[in-house]
C-alpha cells in the first residue's frame, strides 16, 4: 500500500499538470482535498527533488519544471516513499545487505524479491503523471 502522502503527492502533481499557469498551494489543496498543510510539506520535496518549481507573487504558484509524460510514478515513489524494493537487499538504491542473512546467494526469499522489485519497478516506471492526468487508467 502507498502511504498518503504518495498519493496526495500524485494527486497535486495531476492537478499541476492540468493547470497551464501556476497554481496555488490553496488552490490545489482545494481541488483535491488534501490539508494545506500537509500538501505544502510534500509540495517543498516534491520542489526539493526537482520535480517542481515555484513563482512567488500574486500571480505566482506551483508549476512543473518536467512534461508531465516525462514524470513517472516511479520517480515521485522514491523521492516521497523510498525504496521501491520491499528489503534493503533486492534495492537498486538503497542497496544494504540483510542483517539476518548470512549470504544472499543461498537466501530463499532475496532473488523473488528482486524479481518483484524488477516488476514493480517497470510498471510504476510505465506511468506518467500525464498518464494519470489523461485518466488513462479509469474503467469503463
Amino acid at each position: 500500500m502507498i502511504s498518503k502522502k504518495m498519493k496526495y503527492a500524485l494527486k497535486a502533481l495531476i492537478e499541476i499538470s492540468e493547470n497551464n499557469i501556476e497554481i496555488s498551494a490553496s488552490r490545489i489543496s482545494e481541488k483535491t482535498h488534501v490539508p494545506l498543510k500537509f500538501l505544502e510539506q510534500i509540495l517543498t520535496e516534491l520542489k526539493r527533488g526537482k520535480i517542481i518549481n515555484s513563482k512567488k507573487g500574486s500571480f505566482g504558484g506551483y508549476y512543473l519544471i518536467r512534461k508531465p509524460g516525462e514524470i513517472s510514478i516511479a520517480d515521485v515513489y522514491r523521492l516521497i516513499d523510498g525504496p521501491i524494493a520491499w528489503v534493503s537487499c533486492a534495492s537498486l538504491n538503497f542497496y544494504e545487505p540483510c542483517k539476518d542473512c548470512p549470504d544472499e546467494k543461498s537466501c530463499k526469499l532475496h532473488f523473488a524479491l528482486i524479481h518483484v522489485r524488477n516488476e514493480t519497478l517497470k510498471t510504476l516506471q510505465s506511468i506518467t503523471i500525464s498518464d494519470l492526468s489523461n485518466g488513462k487508467f479509469i474503467l469503463d
